[in-house]
């Protein structure tokens, strides 16, 4: 029997919510990254918020955004500045700030017509969720959505989804490149695994995608979800929908693939507190690193932002991963219950910006008021065998 949680919305009105366990992640600790260390200080740029990203042939790091300059979607690039902080014109870790040292110009402020292209009532609006750059050329997943239409477990909802493509930088698109339906249902959310420089030190000849969803349902949500499915393609066909296959593998030791989404199994499973997860191979530890976020409410029972009213959730948990294969298995090593000022989310990994031995990340995040665009904090890794922190992570003072 279903158990509702009362909650009264802040102009008086009923909130309840289905009672779900607490947000305890079930996930061995790393025996690898042994302690975290944040900087103090975070940078924010631009505005919007989800931020999939990747690293271009061109050296750039472009990114899609949600929900800004009156649009709902729009894509951005990334470079870095030559300053007096940052001479090299690149983004090193252990400067002492890293004020001015990347800026964020606007690059196509609608790359998906909405009336043309998101024309079910049910999915009326537009997100972005993941971004891959191969050798030039652009690939844009996004997903058709609402913003939730269960009032007792009210998530942002992904109907479908699909891939437009861009062979100049992103000012243009071609919004057909694949049928806009070309994923549906546990698949409308398509999240690129990211490995080099216009995908350069990729694993092998497949492009690798995450797929939030729920498993009591069968639909997919941006926020509180409870696991992650996991598709390949090899990248020359990445447009073509019958050259999908997914991981349907019971053991994580031995990866089995099928071209059936319906025998997907997860890869990873967090009872209601799965995010729209980004994923970014670290070359330095050789570990896929992945960052997860949900919302959970005062006593950490999964409550999703939706849920309630502006500024009344404003609680959002951020746990950090690592695997060495995109299947896992996953293993936590950091955990925050209270992240951000107002409920940050989408945590996300430039692999452009990954110091050489892994051990200094720049995270990209974003969050609600003036966490509402592109928020930059770097962390620091301390490995097993490590004396202590990188020598790049002095100037660091909050942990």
């Amino acid at each position: 029997m279903t158990q509702l949680k009362p909650c009264t919305g802040i102009d008086g009105d009923r909130r309840d919510y289905i009672l779900y366990d607490k947000a305890i992640p079930p996930f061995p600790r790393s025996e690898l990254i042994e302690d975290v260390l944040f900087d103090r200080f975070r940078y924010h740029c631009a505005e919007g918020d989800m931020w999939p990203l990747t690293w271009a042939e061109d050296d750039a790091i472009y990114a899609g955004a949600g929900d800004n300059r009156g649009c709902p979607m729009n894509l951005w690039r990334v470079t870095t500045q030559k300053n007096f902080w940052n001479p090299t014109g690149r983004v090193e870790p252990c400067c002492r700030t890293n004020s001015g040292a990347w800026t964020l110009d606007l690059v196509n402020p609608s790359p998906v017509d909405v009336s043309k292209y998101c024309t079910d009532p049910k999915a009326p609006f537009i997100k972005p969720s993941g971004l891959l750059d191969i050798g030039g050329t652009l690939y844009f997943a996004v997903e058709a959505q609402n913003y939730g239409e269960a009032p007792q477990f009210c998530r942002q909802k992904n109907y479908h989804g699909w891939i437009v493509t861009s062979k100049d930088g992103g000012r243009s698109f071609d919004c057909d490149a694949t049928p806009t339906h070309f994923f549906e249902g546990r698949l409308s959310s398509c999240h690129f695994l990211q490995f080099g420089r216009g995908y350069r030190g990729a694993r092998d000849g497949y492009v690798y995608a995450y797929f939030p969803c729920d498993l009591d349902d069968g639909c997919s949500y941006w926020e509180n979800n409870d696991a992650l499915l996991l598709g390949r393609v090899p990248k020359a066909r990445i447009l073509d929908r019958e050259a999908w296959e997914f991981f349907c593998s019971s053991d994580p030791g031995t990866p089995q693939w099928n071209g059936d989404d319906s025998l997907a199994v997860p890869v990873f499973t967090y009872r209601k507190m799965t995010g729209s997860n980004h994923v970014a191979y670290n070359p330095g530890l050789k570990r896929y690193i992945m960052g997860n976020y949900s919302f959970i409410d005062e006593a950490l029972h999964p409550r999703p932002i939706h849920q309630m009213e502006y500024p009344e959730s404003h609680i959002s948990q951020l746990t950090l991963y690592e695997a060495k294969e995109p299947w896992g298995p996953w293993k936590l090593f950091y955990r925050d219950d209270d992240w951000g000022t107002y409920g940050d989310y989408q945590p996300n990994f430039p692999t452009r910006w990954f110091s050489e031995d892994g051990r200094i990340l720049f995270m990209v995040s974003s969050g609600s008021w003036d966490d509402y665009n592109f928020v930059v904090q770097k962390i620091a890794l301390k490995c097993k065998g490590d004396g202590a922190f990188p020598a790049a992570a002095r100037y660091f003072s909050m942990r």
